[in-house]
Protein backbone atom coordinates (compact mmCIF):
# COMPACT_ATOMS: atom_id res chain seq x y z
CA UNK A 1 0.00 0.00 0.00
CA UNK A 2 1.44 3.15 -1.02
CA UNK A 3 0.07 7.00 -0.13
CA UNK A 4 0.89 9.97 -2.65
CA UNK A 5 3.29 12.51 -0.76
CA UNK A 6 0.89 14.85 -0.66
CA UNK A 7 -1.70 12.37 1.57
CA UNK A 8 1.44 12.01 3.36
CA UNK A 9 2.04 15.46 4.41
CA UNK A 10 -1.33 16.06 5.20
CA UNK A 11 -1.53 13.46 7.85
CA UNK A 12 1.83 14.41 9.29
CA UNK A 13 0.44 17.65 9.74
CA UNK A 14 -2.69 16.15 11.57
CA UNK A 15 -1.05 13.56 13.42
CA UNK A 16 2.82 14.17 13.48
CA UNK A 17 3.44 11.27 15.49
CA UNK A 18 2.33 9.37 12.63
CA UNK A 19 5.96 9.16 11.18
CA UNK A 20 5.92 6.53 8.60
CA UNK A 21 3.91 5.87 5.25
CA UNK A 22 1.68 3.40 3.98
CA UNK A 23 0.91 0.82 6.29
CA UNK A 24 3.55 1.20 8.31
CA UNK A 25 2.44 4.76 8.68
CA UNK A 26 -0.30 3.02 11.33
CA UNK A 27 0.73 -0.47 11.82
CA UNK A 28 3.81 0.20 13.49
CA UNK A 29 1.65 2.05 16.31
CA UNK A 30 -1.17 -1.01 15.82
CA UNK A 31 0.54 -4.00 15.91
CA UNK A 32 2.76 -5.55 19.40
CA UNK A 33 5.08 -7.81 18.38
CA UNK A 34 5.17 -10.87 20.58
CA UNK A 35 8.89 -10.46 21.00
CA UNK A 36 10.96 -7.69 22.37
CA UNK A 37 10.88 -5.08 19.49
CA UNK A 38 13.99 -4.20 17.23
CA UNK A 39 16.43 -1.75 18.51
CA UNK A 40 15.79 1.92 17.06
CA UNK A 41 18.69 2.39 15.13
CA UNK A 42 20.29 6.09 13.06
CA UNK A 43 18.67 5.81 9.87
CA UNK A 44 20.02 7.65 6.97
CA UNK A 45 17.96 8.83 3.74
CA UNK A 46 19.16 8.89 0.79
CA UNK A 47 18.61 9.66 -3.07
CA UNK A 48 20.26 8.89 -6.56
CA UNK A 49 18.63 9.49 -9.78
CA UNK A 50 18.58 6.63 -12.13
CA UNK A 51 16.92 7.26 -16.16
CA UNK A 52 15.10 10.66 -15.13
CA UNK A 53 13.53 9.32 -11.68
CA UNK A 54 14.57 9.78 -8.39
CA UNK A 55 14.79 6.81 -6.14
CA UNK A 56 14.92 7.41 -2.37
CA UNK A 57 15.86 4.85 -0.03
CA UNK A 58 17.10 4.44 4.30
CA UNK A 59 20.22 2.82 4.83
CA UNK A 60 21.85 1.89 8.37
CA UNK A 61 24.50 -0.13 9.97
CA UNK A 62 28.01 -0.87 8.74
CA UNK A 63 28.69 -4.41 7.69
CA UNK A 64 27.80 -6.84 4.76
CA UNK A 65 25.18 -5.82 2.67
CA UNK A 66 21.63 -6.51 2.65
CA UNK A 67 19.18 -5.45 0.38
CA UNK A 68 15.30 -5.33 1.46
CA UNK A 69 12.72 -5.16 -1.23
CA UNK A 70 8.91 -4.36 -0.77
CA UNK A 71 5.91 -5.29 -2.10
CA UNK A 72 3.27 -4.15 -4.19
CA UNK A 73 1.51 -0.74 -3.27
CA UNK A 74 3.85 -0.58 -0.61
CA UNK A 75 7.19 1.27 0.38
CA UNK A 76 10.55 1.03 1.98
CA UNK A 77 9.24 2.52 5.72
CA UNK A 78 7.47 -1.24 6.18
CA UNK A 79 11.33 -2.45 7.08
CA UNK A 80 11.94 -0.12 9.62
CA UNK A 81 12.41 -2.23 12.25
CA UNK A 82 14.34 -5.04 10.31
CA UNK A 83 16.96 -2.51 9.16
CA UNK A 84 17.36 -1.57 12.89
CA UNK A 85 17.67 -5.19 13.45
CA UNK A 86 20.38 -5.60 10.98
CA UNK A 87 22.49 -2.91 11.57
CA UNK A 88 22.43 -4.05 15.20
CA UNK A 89 23.74 -7.29 14.43
CA UNK A 90 26.58 -5.72 11.94
CA UNK A 91 25.08 -4.91 8.88
CA UNK A 92 24.59 -2.29 6.50
CA UNK A 93 20.53 -2.74 5.63
CA UNK A 94 19.44 -0.88 2.89
CA UNK A 95 15.59 -0.17 1.78
CA UNK A 96 14.69 1.77 -1.43
CA UNK A 97 11.76 2.82 -2.00
CA UNK A 98 11.20 0.92 -5.82
CA UNK A 99 11.04 2.84 -8.59
CA UNK A 100 7.21 4.41 -8.89
CA UNK A 101 6.57 3.30 -5.52
CA UNK A 102 6.33 5.78 -2.17
CA UNK A 103 8.91 8.62 -2.88
CA UNK A 104 10.49 7.34 -5.51
CA UNK A 105 9.09 9.26 -8.26
CA UNK A 106 9.22 10.62 -11.79
CA UNK A 107 9.26 7.21 -13.47
CA UNK A 108 6.69 6.20 -16.88
CA UNK A 109 4.33 3.48 -15.99
CA UNK A 110 6.44 1.41 -18.04
CA UNK A 111 8.58 1.29 -15.64
CA UNK A 112 6.71 -0.75 -13.46
CA UNK A 113 7.36 -4.08 -15.84
CA UNK A 114 9.07 -6.30 -13.38
CA UNK A 115 11.67 -6.89 -15.84
CA UNK A 116 12.24 -3.40 -15.80
CA UNK A 117 12.29 -2.89 -12.20
CA UNK A 118 14.95 -6.00 -12.46
CA UNK A 119 16.88 -3.38 -14.53
CA UNK A 120 16.83 0.13 -12.33
CA UNK A 121 17.29 -2.38 -9.53
CA UNK A 122 20.68 -3.43 -10.72
CA UNK A 123 21.75 0.32 -11.70
CA UNK A 124 20.53 1.50 -8.27
CA UNK A 125 23.54 -1.20 -6.64
CA UNK A 126 25.62 0.23 -9.22
CA UNK A 127 25.05 3.76 -8.53
CA UNK A 128 25.60 2.97 -4.50
CA UNK A 129 28.68 1.04 -5.02
CA UNK A 130 26.82 -1.95 -3.61
CA UNK A 131 28.36 -5.81 -3.83
CA UNK A 132 28.65 -8.97 -2.61
CA UNK A 133 24.78 -8.30 -1.48
CA UNK A 134 21.96 -10.57 0.13
CA UNK A 135 18.89 -10.15 -0.85
CA UNK A 136 15.69 -10.13 1.56
CA UNK A 137 12.09 -9.26 -0.17
CA UNK A 138 8.25 -9.08 0.53
CA UNK A 139 5.52 -10.41 -2.18
CA UNK A 140 6.08 -8.63 -5.35
CA UNK A 141 10.03 -7.97 -4.28
CA UNK A 142 10.37 -11.43 -3.73
CA UNK A 143 10.22 -11.88 -7.87
CA UNK A 144 12.13 -8.65 -8.08
CA UNK A 145 14.59 -10.34 -6.26
CA UNK A 146 14.40 -13.92 -7.93
CA UNK A 147 14.81 -12.54 -11.05
CA UNK A 148 17.91 -10.15 -10.32
CA UNK A 149 19.65 -13.47 -8.72
CA UNK A 150 18.89 -15.53 -11.94
CA UNK A 151 20.53 -12.64 -13.90
CA UNK A 152 23.15 -11.48 -11.81
CA UNK A 153 24.01 -14.60 -9.91
CA UNK A 154 27.23 -13.83 -8.71
CA UNK A 155 26.21 -10.46 -7.01
CA UNK A 156 24.30 -12.80 -4.45
CA UNK A 157 25.63 -14.32 -1.77
CA UNK A 158 22.01 -15.34 -0.02
CA UNK A 159 18.52 -14.52 -0.41
CA UNK A 160 15.32 -14.94 1.88
CA UNK A 161 11.58 -14.54 0.69
CA UNK A 162 10.18 -12.39 3.82
CA UNK A 163 6.78 -13.80 3.02
CA UNK A 164 6.11 -15.47 -0.04
CA UNK A 165 6.86 -14.17 -3.50
CA UNK A 166 4.93 -13.02 -6.67
CA UNK A 167 4.98 -15.24 -8.98
CA UNK A 168 4.52 -18.90 -8.01
CA UNK A 169 0.88 -19.63 -6.55
CA UNK A 170 -2.43 -18.83 -7.02
CA UNK A 171 -4.25 -15.48 -4.80
CA UNK A 172 -5.58 -17.00 -1.70
CA UNK A 173 -9.40 -17.65 -1.86
CA UNK A 174 -10.12 -14.46 -0.04
CA UNK A 175 -8.52 -12.84 -3.16
CA UNK A 176 -10.16 -14.87 -5.86
CA UNK A 177 -13.64 -14.37 -4.33
CA UNK A 178 -13.41 -10.59 -4.13
CA UNK A 179 -11.99 -10.26 -7.66
CA UNK A 180 -15.16 -12.34 -8.84
CA UNK A 181 -17.10 -10.18 -6.82
CA UNK A 182 -15.90 -6.88 -8.70
CA UNK A 183 -13.26 -5.63 -6.03
CA UNK A 184 -9.54 -5.01 -6.05
CA UNK A 185 -9.07 -5.52 -2.40
CA UNK A 186 -5.51 -3.88 -2.64
CA UNK A 187 -6.98 -0.67 -4.33
CA UNK A 188 -9.55 -0.14 -1.35
CA UNK A 189 -12.13 2.47 -2.79
CA UNK A 190 -14.48 1.90 0.58
CA UNK A 191 -14.37 1.65 4.58
CA UNK A 192 -15.73 -2.26 3.97
CA UNK A 193 -13.20 -2.74 1.34
CA UNK A 194 -10.14 -1.29 3.46
CA UNK A 195 -11.07 -3.80 6.05
CA UNK A 196 -10.72 -6.95 3.96
CA UNK A 197 -7.60 -5.80 2.81
CA UNK A 198 -6.86 -5.37 6.18
CA UNK A 199 -7.74 -8.95 7.25
CA UNK A 200 -5.77 -10.36 4.01
CA UNK A 201 -2.78 -8.62 4.76
CA UNK A 202 -2.42 -9.62 8.17
CA UNK A 203 -2.97 -12.40 11.13
CA UNK A 204 -4.02 -9.99 13.43
CA UNK A 205 -5.78 -6.81 11.75
CA UNK A 206 -4.53 -3.48 13.02
CA UNK A 207 -6.87 -0.68 14.83
CA UNK A 208 -6.52 2.52 12.11
CA UNK A 209 -7.39 6.07 13.38
CA UNK A 210 -10.52 7.01 11.13
CA UNK A 211 -8.88 10.18 9.60
CA UNK A 212 -6.07 7.72 8.15
CA UNK A 213 -8.45 5.79 6.48
CA UNK A 214 -10.11 8.40 5.73
CA UNK A 215 -7.06 9.90 3.44
CA UNK A 216 -5.68 6.26 2.17
CA UNK A 217 -9.29 5.66 1.08
CA UNK A 218 -9.52 9.18 -0.60
CA UNK A 219 -5.82 8.69 -1.95
CA UNK A 220 -6.80 5.09 -4.04
CA UNK A 221 -10.04 6.71 -5.26
CA UNK A 222 -8.27 10.15 -6.91
CA UNK A 223 -5.90 7.96 -8.17
CA UNK A 224 -7.36 4.79 -8.83
CA UNK A 225 -6.93 4.85 -12.53
CA UNK A 226 -2.91 4.90 -11.58
CA UNK A 227 -3.32 2.09 -9.42
CA UNK A 228 -5.19 -0.02 -11.72
CA UNK A 229 -2.59 0.17 -14.81
CA UNK A 230 0.41 -0.78 -12.05
CA UNK A 231 -1.80 -3.95 -11.13
CA UNK A 232 -2.47 -5.28 -14.42
CA UNK A 233 1.01 -4.63 -15.50
CA UNK A 234 2.66 -6.62 -12.31
CA UNK A 235 -0.20 -9.34 -12.74
CA UNK A 236 1.57 -9.88 -15.59
CA UNK A 237 3.47 -11.84 -14.00
CA UNK A 238 1.35 -13.97 -12.04
CA UNK A 239 3.00 -16.79 -12.75
CA UNK A 240 7.19 -15.83 -13.76
CA UNK A 241 8.46 -17.94 -10.97
CA UNK A 242 6.37 -20.95 -12.19
CA UNK A 243 8.78 -22.57 -15.01
CA UNK A 244 12.29 -22.07 -14.63
CA UNK A 245 13.15 -21.35 -11.13
CA UNK A 246 17.06 -21.74 -10.48
CA UNK A 247 18.54 -19.62 -7.82
CA UNK A 248 21.86 -21.02 -7.29
CA UNK A 249 22.41 -19.15 -3.62
CA UNK A 250 21.30 -20.22 -0.35
CA UNK A 251 17.34 -19.44 0.07
CA UNK A 252 15.40 -18.74 3.14
CA UNK A 253 11.64 -18.86 2.80
CA UNK A 254 9.64 -17.37 5.65
CA UNK A 255 5.53 -17.70 5.43
CA UNK A 256 2.93 -16.61 7.34
CA UNK A 257 0.26 -19.13 8.44
CA UNK A 258 -2.28 -16.70 8.46
CA UNK A 259 -1.70 -15.28 4.62
CA UNK A 260 -4.94 -14.68 2.90
CA UNK A 261 -3.04 -13.40 -0.16
CA UNK A 262 -1.17 -16.62 -0.64
CA UNK A 263 -2.06 -19.32 1.17
CA UNK A 264 0.85 -21.29 3.40
CA UNK A 265 0.06 -24.24 1.42
CA UNK A 266 2.22 -22.76 -1.11
CA UNK A 267 4.57 -22.87 1.36
CA UNK A 268 5.77 -26.38 0.65
CA UNK A 269 5.75 -26.32 -3.51
CA UNK A 270 8.67 -23.40 -2.93
CA UNK A 271 9.94 -25.42 -0.81
CA UNK A 272 10.05 -28.74 -3.06
CA UNK A 273 10.86 -26.15 -6.17
CA UNK A 274 14.36 -25.16 -4.47
CA UNK A 275 16.26 -27.89 -3.06
CA UNK A 276 18.27 -27.12 -0.43
CA UNK A 277 16.48 -24.32 0.92
CA UNK A 278 15.55 -23.69 4.70
CA UNK A 279 11.82 -23.29 5.40
CA UNK A 280 10.19 -21.77 8.43
CA UNK A 281 6.20 -21.08 8.95
CA UNK A 282 4.99 -18.36 11.61
CA UNK A 283 1.45 -19.06 13.31
CA UNK A 284 -0.77 -16.71 13.44
CA UNK A 285 1.26 -14.09 10.83
CA UNK A 286 0.02 -12.80 7.43
CA UNK A 287 1.74 -11.28 4.57
CA UNK A 288 3.83 -9.00 5.88
CA UNK A 289 6.22 -10.85 8.69
CA UNK A 290 8.54 -7.90 9.24
CA UNK A 291 5.83 -5.45 9.68
CA UNK A 292 3.60 -7.72 11.93
CA UNK A 293 6.50 -9.67 13.82
CA UNK A 294 9.79 -7.72 13.32
CA UNK A 295 11.44 -9.37 15.98
CA UNK A 296 10.75 -12.40 14.90
CA UNK A 297 11.54 -12.00 11.49
CA UNK A 298 14.60 -10.87 12.42
CA UNK A 299 15.49 -13.82 14.69
CA UNK A 300 15.20 -15.84 11.73
CA UNK A 301 16.85 -13.96 8.85
CA UNK A 302 19.88 -13.35 11.14
CA UNK A 303 21.02 -16.07 11.48
CA UNK A 304 20.68 -17.58 7.82
CA UNK A 305 22.54 -14.46 6.63
CA UNK A 306 25.20 -15.31 9.06
CA UNK A 307 25.30 -18.80 7.13
CA UNK A 308 24.22 -20.75 10.70
CA UNK A 309 21.01 -23.11 11.10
Amino acid sequence: MTIAPRVLRRLHAFFPWLWLPGLLLWGALALADTQVAPPACEIAAGATTLDGGTVRYSRAGQGPGVLLLHGLFAQKEQWQGLLCALAAAGFEAVAPDLPGFGQSTDFPVSDYDLERQVDLLHAFIGALGLHDLALAANSMGGAIAALYVQQHPHAVRRLAFIGPPLGLVDWGPGVRQAIRDGINPFIPIDQGQLDLELRLLFGTPPQVPDPVREALIKDYVARNRHYQQVWDIVNLYDRVLDADLHLPVPVLILWGESDGVYAVAGARTLHRRLPGSTLLTLPGVGHLPMLERPAETAAVLIPFLRGRP
